[in-house]
């Protein structure tokens, strides 16, 4: 191979190795930059403080633009302020006397005249039990009665006749004595089947249901053919003895449960108004009837009956009304 031509072509040491000033602007630079980014990636201060107080023009874009989340909360209606009332409470309509018609003794329905709703009169037979084992005794009793009365009157004939052999000294004054007492042991034994003979028409008579007031049939407890006694466990109610239950639509008032707080504001006789929740158009007078004597301690409440004057028949039981009571 030529030397010359390769000695020409050879890269000289000197000119091989990178001049030392240029590497340290490099790393100079590398630096500056490094030390650039950590600056503007630190967080600030201030950072926060713009986080939680934002610009007043952030403010006032989420004061007229409120989140979904915020529009969803129901906001609870104002209490309701009835002018001239001390109190305004909630409470029920109910019957002030629920009648419930009850068997006297064990027998089985024959027949019943009502269903529910029905109106009634009163005195009106409603119920007949069957009654032919009153008949009977009934007949038994009137037996006893009549043979007891030929006793009595066979008695009273053979005394009054033993007077008049007395008087003629035919027979002895004991005999008169005892003639007498037997015509009172007879009218004793007339009294007593008299009275058997009441209670077996009285037994009869019962088999006759009857509505002790005008009202209206709440509840029929019984069917025909069912066996009634005066203790029932066959109603939903638990141990019963009716057979129906009948109140009067015209006497009606209102159950009312108050906290004890309240009570300052209540009295006997107090004037009220009274809406039902039902018709709150309608209104009804009323006052308050009855104070109960006793509170309820888990509760914390008093229980107050309002009378209602003059209902109608949009009053129906068991709906809820509001009832104001007046200063």
């Amino acid at each position: 191979m030529n030397t010359d031509k390769l000695r020409n072509i050879q890269i000289d040491r000197e000119s091989r190795q990178r001049p030392a000033k240029s590497l340290r602007a490099i790393f100079a630079t590398v630096a500056v930059v490094t030390l650039l980014a950590v600056y503007f990636a630190w967080p600030k201060k201030n950072d926060g403080e713009r986080m939680f107080n934002p610009t007043p023009s952030a403010k006032k874009a989420e004061t007229a633009t409120p989140s979904p989340a915020a529009a969803q909360v129901p906001v609870a209606a104002p209490a309701r302020e009835t002018s001239g009332a001390a109190l305004t409470v909630s409470g029920y309509i109910i019957n002030r006397a629920r009648i419930e018609i009850s068997p006297r003794f064990q027998g089985q329905v024959s027949w019943i005249g009502v269903k529910k709703g029905d109106r009634v009169a009163k005195d009106q037979i409603v119920v007949t039990l069957d009654d032919a084992e009153q008949k009977a005794r009934l007949l038994e009793a009137e037996g006893r009665l009549a043979n007891a009365n030929a006793s009595l009157e066979k008695s009273g004939i053979s005394y009054e006749r033993i007077k008049r052999l007395v008087a003629t000294k035919n027979e002895t004054k004991q005999d008169e004595d005892d003639a007498r007492m037997q015509v009172e042991i007879f009218r004793a034994a007339v009294k007593e089947a008299q009275g058997n003979y009441d209670y077996a028409k009285t037994q009869l008579d019962w088999t006759v249901i009857r509505s002790p007031i005008d009202g209206v049939v709440l509840e029929k407890l019984v069917d025909p053919g069912e066996l009634v006694t005066p203790i029932s466990f066959g109603s939903t109610h638990g141990p019963s003895t009716a057979l129906m239950a009948v109140a009067d639509p015209n006497d009606l008032q209102v159950e009312i449960d108050v906290n004890e707080a309240d009570l300052p504001k209540i009295f006997p006789n107090q004037k009220c108004h009274i809406s039902p929740e039902a018709y709150p158009d309608k209104s009804y007078g009323g006052f308050v009837a009855e104070i109960a004597p006793e509170a309820n301690r888990q509760k914390g409440t008093l229980q107050i009956k309002v009378q209602i004057e003059n209902p109608d028949r949009y009053l129906t039981p068991e709906l809820s009304a509001r009832v104001d009571f007046l200063k």
